[in-house]
């Protein structure tokens, strides 16, 4: 079952030795074929392998260099010291010549290349069948898609390369945007027509992990909602729960554990290994210093205006001062003496009150109370992604499954205190629980197998709502929303009023921190209102800010054209708005 997983990694691992990312530095001015490997099937199985592997560079835990997607979203906020190195982008202040661009565009062009190679060469292999050649070079056009699919998203419109040129040839000039939705689509369309490759694969089977028509489908949608082909879209969407497909009918919290990672909900996944580096990243960037192993970096955490946008769990909008009443007439110092343990030392209640607490709201014995109801009353999805303020995490740091509290001000991680330790404990940020191991049960948090899901069908319904919603069929977009909420175990909506708002907000409480969400806020326009919201940054919970994010003008809607691509392509127009 873990084949095709362990050959990806261990791949990846032997690519990083050998020195691909001297390649890189070159690409896409240089070929990687070999004209040996072509001449058997497992050399040429193999190169399939390896074109899977670029996948993992979003997701596994050695590249340092990585950056999250959804800390481009709304949903997440790098720490401080993560901000300013590698998410200049949301601080107004950053050119074409930022590392970000470059590291990117080489990495999505270094996965176009190594499907172009599987697409262009996979038919001179002499020793495998026909039908099989035809699945694998079904699967490589995915991968070009997928790949395709980034690069437009980021940068609207880029050169389309379907073969390997001589180093001199890469010179092509920008396709338009639309031209490269176009050729997505065709490519998308041959992975479907082709006979061999399979509707879906079971999870025992060792071929799982590759792609599917499942996968087909529903990135051929998700590229018709770019163009507003709803019906198009509608159809593709409608075409993938025959294969087999459906919503995992239990907790929410249950789709991330490695008992369900090859469910029927999981369409296409980033397939992980416990192999040192090659684990998943989220147990090292989320998560809390009590993670088994060395434990984690914290660079991750959940936004604060996020946490509030969840409603509660009857379906209702939640307000602080429903809970809280006159929280919002106070200053957000004010209203951290809600979020303060019990028992305060008279120390501690000093430095509070100097740092401009309300103490007169204080409850020396209830106060913890208070506030963990406020947060068990919402949607169950935030509980699962979130260790909110006196919820507890089982962490294994000092070898054995301990139940840490969240509590602040921290005072220790041992007994008889428990307090959840993070990497800034004189700080109350909200603590990532999604994907993030506990106990005992992965021994280094490197080490995390959990595959991360990269197409969900949760996702694929509410791609079917904003299908049929963009046809003016609004109460069968709601049916689609309400079976989402409906697992989730969130009260359904009652009216269709507002449902693209509706279709947006739950794609956000539904998919926070897997990854996906900055693509589909470029899509719908809602990028800019959710990240550049007034006041948002990182912040802490009653609302005092680390850092601001800073909207640097439309041009942000399109990544710039590196500035080093530009130079040894001078074919390349720079998109509106940055520098030439």
């Amino acid at each position: 079952m873990k084949t095709l997983r362990y050959c990806i990694s261990v791949l990846a691992v032997l690519t990083a030795v050998t020195g691909c990312n001297k390649f890189l530095d070159r690409f896409p001015t240089d070929r990687v074929s070999s004209n040996t490997v072509f001449t058997s099937g497992k050399l040429a199985e193999s190169a399939v392998i390896s074109a899977y592997s670029n996948i993992l560079y979003d997701y596994v835990s050695a590249d340092l260099d990585r950056i999250n997607w959804d800390a481009f979203a709304g949903v997440i906020d790098p720490y401080y010291d993560n901000f300013y190195t590698n998410y200049l982008y949301l601080n107004g202040n950053v050119q074409p010549n930022a590392p970000i661009f470059l590291t990117y565009w080489k990495r999505l062009y270094e996965g176009i290349n190594r499907a172009n190679d599987i697409i262009g060469h996979f038919g001179e292999v002499p020793d495998l069948p026909d039908d099989v050649k035809a699945c694998r070079i079904a699967e490589c056009k995915f991968l070009r898609a997928y790949h395709y699919y980034k690069l437009n998203a980021l940068w609207g419109g880029v050169p389309w390369y379907e073969k390997n040129l001589a180093p001199s040839e890469y010179t092509r000039p920008r396709s338009t945007e639309d031209e490269i939705w176009d050729k997505i689509i065709q490519d998308l369309t041959d992975c479907i027509n082709c006979p061999s490759l399979p509707d879906k694969i079971a999870g025992s089977s060792s071929d799982y992990g590759r792609i599917t028509k499942g996968a087909a489908y529903a990135l051929r949608g998700k590229v018709y909602l770019w163009k507003k082909m709803y019906a198009e879209a509608e159809a593709d969407f409608l075409a993938i729960a025959p294969l087999g497909y459906g919503l995992l009918q239990k907790p929410y919290a249950d789709i991330f554990k490695l008992a369900n990672e090859t469910s029927e909900e999981i369409i296409f996944s980033a397939r992980m290994v416990e192999l040192s580096g090659w684990g998943n990243a989220f147990s090292r960037s989320y998560g809390s210093w009590q993670v088994a192993g060395k434990g984690g970096n914290n660079t991750f955490y959940m936004n604060q205006q996020f946490v509030d946008s969840y409603p509660c769990a009857d379906g209702k909008e939640f307000k602080w001062d429903n809970f809280l009443p006159g929280w919002s007439s106070m200053t957000p110092a004010a209203r951290s003496v809600f979020f303060l343990r019990d028992g305060l030392t008279q120390d501690e209640i000093s430095q509070m009150e100097e740092y401009g607490a309300d103490m007169s709201q204080y409850l020396p014995s209830g106060n913890e109370a208070r506030i963990k109801a406020v947060y068990n009353a919402r949607d169950p999805r935030l509980l699962a992604s979130v260790i909110t303020p006196y919820s507890t995490y089982s962490g294994g740091f000092y070898g054995a499954a301990t139940n840490y509290t969240r509590r602040f001000p921290y005072r220790h991680d041992q007994a008889p205190q428990n307090d959840l330790r993070t990497k800034q404990n004189t700080h109350f940020y909200y603590c990532i629980r999604k994907f993030v191991t506990v106990g005992t049960e992965c021994t280094n948090e490197t080490y995390n197998p959990l595959d991360i899901p990269i197409i969900r069908y949760a996702g694929v319904l509410l791609d079917l709502a904003e299908a049929v919603a963009g046809q003016n069929r609004p109460d069968e977009a709601l049916g689609y929303v309400n079976q989402v909420r409906d697992r989730a175990g969130v009260s359904p909506y009652l009216t269709s009023d507002g449902i693209k708002e509706k279709i947006v907000n739950e794609r956000r409480w539904e998919f926070a921190c897997e990854e996906t969400l900055y693509y589909d806020e470029l899509r719908c326009g809602t990028w800019k209102d959710f990240r550049f919201a007034a006041g948002n940054g990182l912040a802490e919970p009653w609302g005092t800010t680390e850092y601001r994010y800073s909207w640097g003008g439309d041009a942000y809607y399109h990544w710039p054209i590196p500035s080093k691509e530009r130079e040894m392509n001078t074919n390349l127009v720079q998109n509106a708005g940055w520098l030439k």
